[in-house]
């Protein structure tokens, strides 16, 4: 009896341990599970806040790589605005020492008409004549130009030369260069330009005048003075070398004349239109009778010659190349005396006019028949150019 009792509390107990194990299993394998799951969402929630990290951690590194990006061009630009500066230092520098240079280049290989080496004098005088113009020459020779030997003499001992400027004709060895070769050769006081000679070519002819000029004679000063117009060459050159010093100036009597436009008028300007509307003047330029430049502007224009523009007018044109120059205008209204009375009143009371002509004749009206009057009662006197004191 004991025996099947203990038999049957055994199988009892054995159900019961099975039973137990298989909830104690399935309770295991559900926490299990749920233990599984919670860790897969734990990984996916790190996963999607290492996705947002790296996002922005990319989004600041492009900002940082955009705004190193930034940097760089801005230091490119810097560095060639940096360079630009210098190259047009440098440029501006080239300019300044290629100018001097020319300068310098042409003090030291110009030479005169003779194969010498270029002369060094006070002033050349450079008088405006045409080929028809010989009554006028000698109306000077026989005033106050000085001839033949006095005119050798006035260049060596006082560094003064005088010359009658005039080129050619448009036909090689015409009749009237062979005239103006007869006339040099009695009295050796031209000097021949390589220009072709007409009235509307004025302006080309002061460009060359004053480039043959400073290519012949090494001068502190260049004077151009037209052949109808009286001049004391003693109170001119003691005028100018009050200015010796100054390195660019441009004497004579200033004017500012209107801008004629009709073309019927005598001086009427083709490029009127740049000087603004119509009725203005032009700028303030010396009158064409008689003007005088420092070397270094003569030099100035010997040097730019090919791009100097040229206006109708020749006084104007002069004007024109000195304007945005550093160039100092004195209007010394002693260059525009009246003739007689005015010139002769004030040689009585010993203030002589550096030059004399009318303003309506453009020059001493009538100044073949007049000159000689005119030097006679306005005129210095022989003695005084050699008295001036340069």
């Amino acid at each position: 009896m004991k025996t099947k009792i203990s038999k049957r509390l055994s199988l009892t107990w054995v159900s019961l341990l099975c039973i137990s194990c298989f909830f104690l299993g399935a309770m295991f394998n559900s926490r299990f599970r749920g233990s599984d799951s919670g860790s897969q969402l734990m990984l996916h929630r790190r996963d999607q806040e290492v996705n947002v990290v790296t996002e922005e951690y990319a989004h600041v590194k492009k900002k940082s790589q955009e705004k190193d990006v930034i940097q760089e061009v801005l230091k490119t630009h810097k560095a060639i605005e940096s360079l630009d500066k210098s190259v047009s230092m440098l440029q501006k520098q080239l300019s300044v020492r290629q100018s001097h240079q020319q300068i310098v280049d042409v003090a030291r290989t110009n030479t005169s008409t003779e194969g010498s080496q270029r002369k060094k004098v006070f002033m050349v005088i450079g008088i405006n004549t045409a080929f028809s113009s010989r009554q006028r020459r000698d109306s000077l020779r026989d005033s106050w130009m000085p001839q033949g030997e006095k005119l050798e003499k006035l260049e060596k001992e006082k560094g003064i030369v005088v010359k009658f400027m005039i080129g050619h004709s448009a036909i090689p060895h015409s009749i009237v260069d062979k005239e103006i070769n007869s006339e040099d050769a009695q009295y050796k006081d031209f000097f021949r330009l390589d220009h072709v000679e007409g009235y509307y070519n004025l302006s080309a002819k002061t460009k060359t005048f004053f480039s043959s000029a400073v290519a012949t004679w090494d001068a502190e000063f260049y004077v151009k003075i037209d052949d109808d117009v009286h001049v004391n060459l003693g109170m001119l050159a003691s005028t100018l070398a009050l200015h010796r010093h100054k390195p660019r100036v441009y004497i004579g009597c200033m004017k500012s004349g209107p801008v004629l436009t009709k073309k019927t008028a005598k001086y009427r300007e083709p490029e009127f239109w740049k000087f603004g509307e119509e009725g203005n003047k032009y700028f303030r330029h010396a009158t064409g009778q008689i003007y005088a430049i420092s070397k270094d502007l003569a030099t100035y224009i010997s040097n730019n010659q090919p791009i100097l523009h040229k206006y109708a007018n020749e006084d104007v044109t002069l004007g024109s190349w000195f304007l945005g120059l550093e160039v100092e205008h004195i209007d010394d209204r002693n260059f525009c005396c009246g003739t007689p009375p005015v010139c002769e009143m004030r040689a009585e009371v010993g203030d002589v006019c550096v030059a004399s002509f009318d303003w309506k004749c453009s020059g001493v009206c009538k100044s073949v028949d007049r000159m000689w009057l005119v030097h006679a009662v306005c005129g210095e006197g022989d003695q005084a150019v050699w008295d001036a004191n340069l």
